[in-house]
């Protein structure tokens, strides 16, 4: 009798184990997944479709591409910042200013899916944004900070400013946390965005 509650125990444990290993997985493959759906509807958008959501059901669509050459990150960015939007690619704070236009414009993402690769950057590195019927905006990566997640993001108003926001730090077991990185990146001298 006792072998089998032991046997029940350990198969209920493994169970419960291949589940947490499944959940955890099943947020990356989403992750990478929607992306190449995201793909699809960035190249829709740039043929001049207004607001083309991804997939049917989707309560956000792509405002612009995030490229960071120097550590292969190609990204799209979707408009909002909500949790759902995040989940799937990192989102563009509405209340900042469009990428490339005057302003900081504040481009958030998750710290163990698309903007793992922020750990990274250094300054000197080339952030690249295309958008919609415009020349692609280049900035140059200045600083990176961590910052208490209650202090706001400084803009500027004057030139094209970037600010890459995810949760600090990249190897925590919990989600969220009291703590933001910031990586912070100004147009890059030279060239201006239209």
């Amino acid at each position: 009798m006792a072998r089998k509650v032991l046997h029940a125990l350990l198969a209920l444990l493994v169970v419960g184990g291949l589940w947490q290993v499944g959940h955890g997985a099943w947020i990356h493959v989403k992750a990478r997944a929607a992306q190449h759906l995201l793909q699809r509807a960035w190249v829709r958008t740039l043929a001049g479709e207004p607001d083309v959501k991804p997939w049917p059901w989707a309560d956000t669509w792509p405002v612009a591409r995030l490229r960071v050459p120097a550590h292969g990150a190609d990204l799209i960015v979707l408009d909002g910042v909500s949790g759902r939007t995040l989940a799937f690619g990192p989102g563009h704070a509405s209340t900042s200013a469009r990428p490339g236009a005057p302003g900081t414009a504040i481009v958030s993402g998750h710290r163990d899916t698309h903007f793992r690769f922020l750990q990274r950057v250094r300054p000197g590195d080339e952030v690249v944004v295309d958008r919609p019927g415009r020349s692609p905006a280049h900035f140059v990566v200045r600083q990176a900070a961590v910052v208490d997640a209650r202090t706001a993001v400084i803009r500027r108003d004057d030139a094209p400013g970037l600010a890459l926001v995810t949760c600090y730090p990249f190897d925590a077991v919990s989600p969220g946390g009291p703590l933001r990185y910031v990586v912070v990146a100004e147009a890059a001298s030279g060239i201006t965005a239209r």
